[in-house]
């Protein structure tokens, strides 16, 4: 018989660097959560992406008792990563802080595709693409699709 499920919490968490202090201990321990089983078991599992902002999602159970997944890092993270600027515009529309290509949003769409709600490749870069547009990026060249 399956366990029954009492909530879910979605946190972003640094990998291998989860600890009892804000925001994981006042989200887990509000559903009696043991906290420090959590931080142990998500610092083993995460410990090939030091510093990275990985989401996770935190099934609870009745008995107290977790599971969670861990998905892949924010598209805007990537994109930041990629531009090598600190944050975003604060008008996207009119103030442009870096550029991205077409190759590296098809490869941000590659490690996302797993998390997002598409089926195509064209798709999910015009995803991408889009987070970037939004976050005052330029994405340089021609779409692929475009390409006739």
């Amino acid at each position: 018989m399956a366990k029954e499920i009492t909530g879910y919490v979605k946190l972003q968490c640094k990998g291998g660097q989860a600890n009892p202090a804000p925001p994981i201990g006042p989200a887990l321990g509000s559903k009696g959560v043991n906290i420090m089983e959590f931080c142990k078991q998500f610092n083993a599992r995460t410990q090939d992406k030091p510093g990275k902002v990985l989401p996770v999602l935190i099934t609870v159970y009745a008995d107290k008792s977790f599971d969670f997944v861990i998905k892949t890092p924010p598209a805007a993270v990537q994109l930041m990563e990629l531009s090598k600027v600190a944050k975003g515009s604060k008008e996207p529309n009119r103030l442009k802080v870096g550029k991205v290509t077409w190759a590296q949003v098809e490869e941000i769409a590659k490690d996302k595709m797993a998390d997002l709600n598409c089926f195509t490749m064209e798709s999910a870069m015009k995803m991408v693409a889009g987070t970037a547009r939004s976050m005052g990026l330029t994405v340089e060249g021609n779409a692929p699709w475009m390409n006739n």
